[in-house]
């Protein structure tokens, strides 16, 4: 009984090797993997904005989105190789540079910061939810929202607002809770679905005057001083910018490319990244300009032109057009949600408590902490500043990523114990100092210093986008000069 117990505490059946059968993803469907990722509000705005900080200086905002992309293939592959080889997900493969027990909570640090933006990632999408109520109510009966019922608010939410987050929180539960096949089909449709949204959004602003906009999009490829010196540190921002935005999800990639069936694949898929940034960035582009030249009948200030689809879809007098965009973005948000927050969170707290969670239990722990984080964003969280603190937590992740790269490919040499691995004896290998592995975790947290000093000391702000690469490869460096000896 008790060896039984011994050998498997730290087993799960969501964190033990996938079964073959199930290592049946192709490049496509990390094509829509990296789809999803950048199919989001906050990813068009931040190309849209990108392009207008920059006045719409396409050399500098696309070489440095594609030097961006080139790192982050370059990542995805290093982090993403040990659990396509191995079928295991990020946690677990982290046993094998922090020791089983430091695996365990260094690993929740990522569950942290996903249950945070889970939660404020749901409020947002029940405002698309609360938006489509109220249209709907208003294509019905224009006076009906004037009732005094909908002037009771409680924690910043009125009826509406209330039920469009109970309904987003079960939407969630019934797509989320199932298995990662499921959670495959939810990442293939809404990367199809989402593209095919921004077509029709694109042939729409296209179509209202083609002449017009279409010489307003072709003026911005201008290739005037496209090798100005000036033009050297906004690209190094926009690299920074760009790969700061997708930093989140590389560390713990693992969690996605075990499902990929052989190495070659995960390598084309991941190169799909900047197949997917060239379509997204064109397609945002276009659609700001032209909803620009829609509404304004010309090319505004670029201070004054809408980047946010919200917004843009906000200023159309189109309810059709309002009501089929806002369903494209709640498929991007909830895809989004499920891909950074949700499912690296469920590992995390698998690999905590593996003999007493499971994919339903687990997924109730995310669901209650999230509908509070969500419900206390508006009146308290996004008062208190706590972005600030999730983002001290995320400045764990450059190091991480660097200490388990080292470990795998210098330290282990490319090769993991998969019985070990899940063992808690003291003569594991993967055992360490009574489960910890003190030179990773002194490397760990050395890097962490470097990484949230960009968050806290003002005279390092200006390093904010580059914090995980700084944090990664002050504790690789240290990690590799200690266990190099």
């Amino acid at each position: 009984m008790n060896h039984n117990k011994t050998e498997y505490s730290l087993s799960n059946w969501e964190l033990v090797s996938v079964n073959p059968n199930d290592k049946n993803w192709d490049w496509k469907d990390l094509f829509c993997f990296w789809g999803n990722n950048i199919q989001s509000v906050i990813g068009f705005s931040l190309i849209a904005s990108l392009y207008l900080v920059y006045e719409l200086n396409v050399f500098v905002v696309l070489s440095g989105t594609l030097i961006a992309s080139i790192f982050i293939y370059f990542f995805a592959n290093l982090i993403g190789k040990p659990s396509q080889k191995y079928g295991l997900p990020f946690p677990v493969i982290l046993r094998s540079s922090l020791g089983i027990k430091g695996a365990k909570y260094f690993s929740l640090v990522r569950g942290i910061v996903g249950i945070f933006m889970f939660g404020i990632q749901t409020y947002f999408l029940s405002r698309l939810f609360s938006f489509l109520i109220r249209i709907f109510i208003f294509s019905f009966d224009n006076t009906f929202l004037e009732h005094d019922i909908f002037l009771i608010f409680l924690l910043g939410l009125n009826i509406i607002d209330w039920v469009a987050f109970v309904f987003t929180i079960i939407l969630q539960v019934f797509l989320f809770s199932k298995s990662h096949h499921f959670n495959r089909s939810i990442i293939r449709f809404s990367a199809v679905i989402v593209y095919s949204g921004m077509l029709i959004f694109f042939l729409v602003v296209l179509l209202y005057d083609v002449k017009v906009v279409s010489a307003a999009f072709v003026d911005i490829f201008s290739i005037n001083d496209i090798f100005d010196k000036n033009n050297v540190v906004p690209l190094i921002a926009v690299v920074g910018t760009v790969f700061a935005y997708f930093s989140i999800v590389i560390v713990n990639y693992g969690d996605f490319s075990r499902y990929v069936k052989n190495e070659d694949e995960l390598k084309k898929g991941n190169l799909s990244l900047i197949l997917n940034l060239l379509i997204f960035s064109l397609f945002a582009v276009f659609i700001v300009i032209g909803s620009d030249i829609f509404l304004n009948k010309n090319l505004e200030n670029m201070e004054r032109i809408l980047t946010n689809p919200t917004d843009i879809i906000g200023k159309i007098d189109n309810t059709i057009l309002t009501v089929v965009v806002l369903f494209f973005i709640i498929f991007s948000s909830v895809s989004t949600n499920l891909i950074a927050n949700y499912i690296p969170t469920q590992n995390t707290l698998l690999n905590l408590l593996p003999t007493k969670l499971n994919l339903k239990t687990s997924a109730i722990i995310i669901f209650i902490l999230g509908s509070i984080i969500g419900i206390f964003w508006l009146p308290l969280l996004s008062q208190i500043g706590i972005l600030a603190f999730v983002d001290t937590f995320g400045a764990f992740f450059g190091p991480l990523f660097g200490i388990m790269v080292i470990d795998y490919y210098l330290d282990k040499k490319s090769n993991l114990d998969k019985k070990d691995i899940f063992s808690i004896e003291k003569n594991s290998i993967y055992f360490y100092s009574n489960g910890w592995r003190v030179k990773a975790i002194y490397s760990l947290f050395l890097g962490f210093i470097f990484a949230a000093s960009t968050i806290w000391n003002e005279n390092l702000m200006n390093l904010h986008s580059y914090s995980w690469m700084i944090g990664a490869f002050i504790s690789s460096l240290t990690y590799y000069l200690l266990v190099s000896k």
